[in-house]
């Protein structure tokens, strides 16, 4: 027998839910130990640069049209000079159109034409999206989903006909899903076109809550906490007398009000995404070829029920689907946020599977095509980021479906368009300088602190909302994300890079400076390690809400900020919201008209930390709004409130300067933004973009060198001109010595 296959095939068998799911947990947590051991030494000579691409959606009303439809967007692709594209992850029907009928034809005739074409191959597991002969065999697949709200409710069982629908933990599931893999990956494993494996397709929880999560829920729990009654205490559960004394006694997440249980279920959530995807990356693995990597593609980062950095343990490089706003609303601010947090996963490259062709959204009210020359712009924006390869979703637009808007790079017409063009310039103009562009290495000198447990925990008790009075529903107007956003914003304004660190990073010393937005959840020891990368030299910008709440989402039974106390310089025992913006006295950092804060003020009552701002108000004037502590040999900046953009990039700024983290770079017109980093041949490489409509000229501070798009030398001092949505790339003539 293939050792990819070591049971005998089954059909229609019964799965009884609790048994298979102690059966699928234990055999996927040994999988999953063992699941990134010995990958691919990945090694990428130039960047892989194409599209997603679906045969299976083309035209079909004749006999011949897909085959022709075939030819032909090969013959456009390898005259684009495209050289890679990602397919099969969509359409499970296809490849299992019966319970245990196997199809592969179909997809090795485009895999032959591709490889034909010199053109390399990443597949997709194709689990996303179960076929409708496994829903009517086994409805119990789709998933029950908690409603939202502060509230919940009894979780409402999920319809057949949207993707991603399905409860990852069931028996029945996990079984096809299994066998599915396993045919695949053999069947391929040999194709020397076929260069990785993608594993399932923006993965999350789903939002599910079936009777089998529960229990395993429940198994996780008694783990974690040995006894009912240690739970019971951890989680405050004695209010409202909700206290427990038998496991059996558990209740459902359904209409918890327990902030404790809410935060603990996240986590759950969290460790189910990850067995799941650490289960299929060590089927692949056991079934694929040594040199064919792993990737999957995170649908964007920084989801609150997706823990991405276990995630990325399993795979040999990270992958992101970033989509972006274009036209008037391009800057490469969210690709730059996004590839921030994906590089940070593994300290490396990654892979960008998916990204804005024309246009997007499931609707026809946000078509807004790149205007001339942003498509262009955002493959080197990606690169510049770190990464190693730039897909599009998608090659081309699909005539029918939910997605009939998210439009290809070739229009519902299929032919060559605007968007064919720039894309092909692109193409080969990576052919000729992309060796020197793939592979950058990126050290940034600023991190910021990323906590999913503080996000959701904020999300449960948010400290804004749209409602006017107490009690009435009402969204949040700002939060955990959007105080990460700020912070990440006011960098990248800054031409300052960052990486992103996380509450299980033992050491912060690589970074100069580290900034923590609203660190409301964290154990003792998180806020040690903080404190003494502070005393070590550090400076830290940390804002309101940090050091509240424990672990367990239990505010400390100390005086605010806790374990913080010594190296904050500040107490606090009160609080307030804001009920309208409030301007700081006397303009500390010159912001004008954006001298403002809002939504949240904390009474910090200063014991060795120097007062920096205070509010302009009667009453709340008697506090700083902005204080700053020296301890050790570092300093620890807090903000008690929630400061306005421009108000937050001075206040950044004013800390880059202190840290010795500014420069000519900060000199640089508005749309001007700068990235650099090392290649892979030792040379300092600098990107100069131009986010704008209008041509700008930007000074280049750095070692002589050549440009790399139209092959001028460029000395140190020169002026850069830029075009309308148009970048300069400069490699230095030397080796560098050390990172730009």
């Amino acid at each position: 027998m293939n050792s990819c296959f070591p049971f005998t095939a089954l059909s229609r068998k019964r799965f009884p839910a609790t048994l298979g799911l102690a059966l699928l947990a234990s055999a996927s947590l040994a999988l999953s130990a063992q699941s990134n051991q010995g990958g691919p030494q990945i090694d990428f000579p130039n960047v892989l640069y194409g599209a997603a691409y679906y045969n299976e959606y083309m035209p079909q009303d004749t006999p011949n049209a897909q085959n022709a439809r075939l030819e032909k967007d090969v013959e456009l692709m390898k005259a684009a000079g495209l050289n890679v594209v990602r397919m099969g992850e969509s359409t499970w029907s296809l490849w299992e159109p019966e319970d245990g009928r196997f199809e592969y034809a179909w997809m090795d005739h485009i895999v032959d034409a591709m490889s034909k074409a010199g053109i390399k191959v990443i597949l997709g597991t194709p689990t996303y999206s179960i076929p409708a002969w496994m829903y009517h065999q086994h409805p119990e697949i789709l998933a029950d989903r908690i409603p939202p709200g502060p509230f919940g409710g009894k979780p409402v069982p999920s319809v057949y006909g949207i993707r991603q629908n399905m409860d990852t933990d069931s028996p029945a599931y996990r079984f096809y899903a299994e066998r599915l893999i396993r045919h695949i990956v053999a069947h391929y494993k040999d194709n020397p076109a076929v260069i990785g494996w993608q594993i399932d397709n923006e993965t999350s929880s789903y939002d599910a809550a079936n009777r089998d999560v529960f229990i395993g829920f429940q198994h996780y729990l008694e783990k974690k906490f040995h006894t009912p009654e240690e739970l019971s205490k951890a989680w405050f559960l004695n209010y409202w007398g909700e206290d427990i004394h038998r496991w059996e006694d558990l209740p459902t997440r359904d209409g918890t009000i327990s902030t404790s249980y809410k935060l603990e279920w996240t986590r759950w959530s969290q460790m189910r995404v990850t067995d799941f995807l650490h289960w299929q990356a060590a089927l692949v693995r056991e079934c694929a070829s040594p040199g064919q990597f792993v990737t999957t593609d995170y649908g964007g980062m920084m989801h609150h029920d997706v823990n991405e950095e276990a995630v990325a343990e399993a795979i040999d490089i990270p992958a992101d689907n970033i989509y972006h706003g274009t036209q008037d609303n391009y800057d490469g601010a969210t690709q730059a946020m996004q590839g921030d947090f994906s590089r940070s996963l593994k300290h490396g490259n990654y892979l960008v599977t998916e990204t804005n062709a024309q246009t997007t959204d499931w609707s026809s009210a946000f078509q807004y095509p790149p205007y001339d020359g942003q498509l262009r712009e955002d493959v080197y924006t990606h690169l510049s980021n770190g990464a190693n390869m730039v897909e599009y979703w998608h090659w081309a637009s699909i005539a029918a479906g939910q997605e009939t808007y998210w439009k290809g790079i070739l229009s519902h017409d299929l032919e060559p368009n605007r968007s064919y063009a720039e894309m092909s310039r692109t193409a080969h103009e990576l052919e000729k300088i992309g060796s020197h562009l793939v592979g950058l290495k990126i050290k940034p000198e600023v991190a910021i602190l990323w906590s999913r447990d503080s996000a959701n925990a904020i999300g449960f008790m948010p400290f804004t909302s749209s409602a006017s009075m107490p009690w009435e529903p009402g969204s949040p107007t700002a939060g955990y994300d959007s105080l990460v956003h700020q912070m990440h914003r006011a960098l990248y304004d800054l031409n300052v890079p960052a990486d992103f660190v996380f509450p299980e990073t033992q050491d912060f010393s690589a970074y100069k400076v580290l900034i923590v937005p609203a660190l409301y959840i964290s154990d003792d020891a998180l806020l040690q390690r903080i404190s003494d990368y502070v005393k070590s030299g550090g400076h830290v910008v940390m804002t309101f809400k940090s050091g509240f709440a424990n672990e367990n989402s239990a505010v400390r039974w100390v005086r605010a900020p806790g374990p913080l106390r010594e190296a904050a310089g500040f107490s606090y025992q009160e609080f307030s919201n804001l009920e309208k913006p409030l301007a700081l006295k006397g303009d500390p950092y010159h912001a004008g008209a954006d001298n403002k804060v809002s939504h949240w003020a904390e009474f910090l009552m200063p014991e060795h930390a120097r007062p920096v701002a205070f509010y302009d108000h009667p009453f709340f004037g008697k506090w700083p709004a902005i204080t700053e502590n020296s301890y050790g040999s570092g300093t620890l900046l807090y903000e008690g409130t929630y400061l306005s953009d421009a108000l937050q990039k001075a206040v950044l700024r004013d800390t880059l300067q202190k840290a010795g983290l500014t420069g000519p770079d900060q000199q640089q017109p508005a749309s001007v933004h700068i990235q650099h980093g090392v290649n892979r041949t030792g040379k300092r490489v600098h990107y100069y973009f131009n986010y704008s409509a209008n041509e700008v000229k930007a000074n280049y501070s750095y070692g002589a060198g050549t440009n790399l798009l139209d092959g001028k030398a460029v000395a140190k001092g020169a002026v850069l001109t830029l075009a309308p949505w148009d970048l300069g790339v400069v490699e230095e003539s030397a080796a560098a010595s050390g990172m730009p």
